[in-house]
């Protein structure tokens, strides 16, 4: 794992040197280990290496064989070594063991196709010296970050956005489009990011920048059917495929431990990998704290499992920090949990896996249509999403918005999903939002425009409501949510996260299984629980989804905590974007316990804390703050 950073344009070698090292150090968190640069008339390539696999070799740039190309690269290929016998088979030569040089000359042998046979997650360039072209890409899923911004003449790219902003022809303006659709969805929503006229390179794509030309396109999708497979078959299948996912996961020079929650996924990778360590965080005791099932599971299965208590205090003095590290404010508040998780496993690991991917493979959200625990309107509603689509949504049309038992219930799974699902969070209203905004702030773009460019891409392709609401979910939350707070805030502690559930192959598996097999009367990922059944007791690999609990109602009730977000909120220049007026309402209500608006301070607390570190300071990495200023 590590960090890339650089830039395209005729400035001086001289000059653009001294540049490219301000890039390449803010991000050494990425890379503690080496650094390593090209630099030529037309354009600078940096690298920030953390060790993994190869330690002693693949220091980065790496060349082709007469140097007329050079690759910085971020991420591992999993199938790295069957990738290189068969391209020493056609002839390459090779000056290094690891996996950076395999892309390279995969590349030169496949072009652009080359990304089709990787298996893994990366973020790369390739300076072609001889057409001046940089050529790009981002895995499958978005696993590994990847920024860009044209700028005064400039195509700069970087792992994290804090590299941009030390180059001289970067602007530094906050986009005001990103925060109405941040307010619903609580982490940055739409391709230009929080920092105008800075983008993402979406996940699945690729780029050629030539001549000032930036050339952008798709090279993977998921492609959703109803597989044939009975359960037995698929199960089987399923438990294979991760199993040898997670073993391809494992391969490095280094150990490679493992996180572990209360939850079935991380405990299946935990179960499968059997590493010597796993890691375990929560808050105080009870509800707050799954390291303590963790704790269980660990001696159950016999894993070392190591695991730390925090406190609101903890919580609080790093939140700037956190906000710093992600680049753009997510108010997601497992952010908090899992800084400290990371670094947790740092002070042993420089690699960890982690069980992201399974809920949207498999469908384990019960936001994907489970809204009562009665066996019997479970019944009811699956029978009805056997009747033609009108009546279906008729019937759908009747629910939406009434109060009895089971109305939401069968709303959620019998609405058009694109009516019905926008992702895994919705904090405000769209109307919220926009009335506690100030105008200038209001003109965003609406959240149906955002999920509808998605859903767009599917249309006509027969998919079940169930399957289009995991496709928007592996394409809006999972690429600006669950990864971006995943690689960030473990390369915070110079730590690999790899994640053996979102691996290409198992997707090929998961797009195929029925919806029946999917959410059931009995559960979420029904197909997967079974799977994980072979290696995990029944109260682990039937537990529902409880995510990183994170006590924020207790916090936000405590006059410690209420008073650090109120001297926030009271700060003059948080009148630019709220009616402070009503933020300080919603603040004071909750905290006198008349209404329970936690999640929607929270989201605007981080933006607050975000926008204070980035446009009101510098910039640079924060103190830790002091509650009791």
């Amino acid at each position: 794992m590590c960090g890339i950073a650089g830039f395209v344009n005729d400035m001086p070698i001289d000059v653009k040197c001294p540049v490219l090292k301000r890039m390449t150090d803010i991000i050494a968190h990425r890379g503690p280990d080496s650094e390593g640069s090209y630099v030529d008339e037309h354009a600078a390539l940096g690298h920030r290496r953390l060790s993994i696999i190869d330690l002693g070799g693949s220091s980065q740039p790496i060349y082709n064989e007469d140097r007329t190309l050079v690759i910085t690269y971020n991420g591992e290929i999993y199938n790295y070594q069957p990738l290189r016998e068969e391209l020493l088979a056609l002839g390459h030569t090779f000056a290094t063991e690891g996996d950076t040089e395999v892309i390279l000359h995969g590349y030169e042998q496949w072009g652009a196709d080359v990304l089709k046979r990787l298996r893994g997650m990366f973020a790369f360039v390739i300076w072609d010296t001889k057409t001046r072209t940089l050529f790009g890409a981002r895995d499958h899923f978005g696993i590994k970050p990847f920024y860009y911004a044209q700028m005064n003449g400039t195509f700069m790219y970087a792992s994290e956005i804090k590299a941009l902003l030390q180059h001289p022809d970067f602007v530094k303006e906050l986009n005001a489009d990103a925060l109405k659709p941040y307010m619903t969805f609580q982490y940055p929503a739409i391709p230009e990011t929080f920092f105008k006229g800075v983008y993402k390179l979406p996940e699945g794509h690729c780029f050629t920048y030539r001549d000032g030309r930036m050339d952008i396109r798709r090279y993977y999708d998921e492609t959703y059917t109803e597989g044939g497979m009975g359960l037995k078959e698929l199960v089987d299948t399923i438990d294979r495929t991760v199993c040898d996912s997670v073993k391809a996961h494992q391969i490095a020079d280094v150990e490679v431990g493992s996180f572990l929650s209360s939850g079935v996924d991380s405990s299946y990778v935990a179960a499968v990998a059997r590493p010597e360590h796993t890691y375990s965080i929560g808050f105080g005791k009870g509800t707050y704290n799954e390291s303590q099932q963790a704790q269980e599971l660990a001696q159950i299965i016999d894993l070392n499992n190591t695991s730390e208590a925090l406190g609101g205090d903890e919580a609080f003095e790093n939140f700037p920090r956190i906000q710093w590290h992600l680049d753009e404010p997510d108010s997601n508040p497992s952010c908090v949990p899992l800084f400290f998780l990371s670094e947790l496993a740092s002070r042993d690991l420089r690699v960890v896996l982690s069980g992201e991917g399974a809920d949207e493979l498999f469908a384990g959200y019960i936001d994907y249509g489970v809204h009562t625990h009665s066996k019997a309107i479970k019944v009811v509603t699956r029978m009805l999403t056997h009747l033609p689509q009108g009546m279906r949504h008729a019937i759908a049309r009747f629910c939406k918005g009434k109060t009895f038992h089971g109305a939401w219930h069968l709303y959620a799974n019998l609405a058009p999903a694109e009516e019905s699902f926008i992702g895994q969070a919705k904090v405000f209203d769209e109307d919220e939002a926009v009335r506690l905004l100030k105008p200038e702030y209001r003109q965003g773009p609406g959240v149906a425009q955002i999920v509808g460019r998605i859903y767009e891409r599917i249309k006509g392709r027969g998919m079940s409501e169930l399957k289009k609401k995991q496709y928007l979910d592996m394409h809006q939350w999972m690429p600006g949510d669950i990864l971006l707070k995943a690689d960030k805030l473990t390369m915070a502690h110079s730590l690999e996260l790899r994640v053996p559930l979102l691996d290409k192959e198992l997707m090929a598996v998961a797009e195929q299984v029925p919806t029946k097999y999917l959410i059931t009367d009995e559960n979420t990922k029904f197909a997967f629980r079974q799977a994980a059944a072979r290696h995990l007791p029944k109260e682990w690999y039937d537990r529902e989804k409880l995510g990183f609990p994170v006590p924020i109602k207790i916090w936000l009730r405590q006059e410690k905590y209420y008073r650090h977000v109120r001297a926030l909120f009271e700060q003059e220049w948080v009148g630019r974007f709220f009616d402070q007026d009503a933020l300080l309402k919603m603040l004071d209500d909750n905290y006198e316990g008349t209404t329970d608006d936690r999640r929607k301070i929270w989201t605007v607390f981080t933006f607050l804390t975000w926008y204070d570190v980035y446009f009101n300071h510098d910039g640079s990495k924060p103190d830790l703050v002091d509650l009791t200023a």
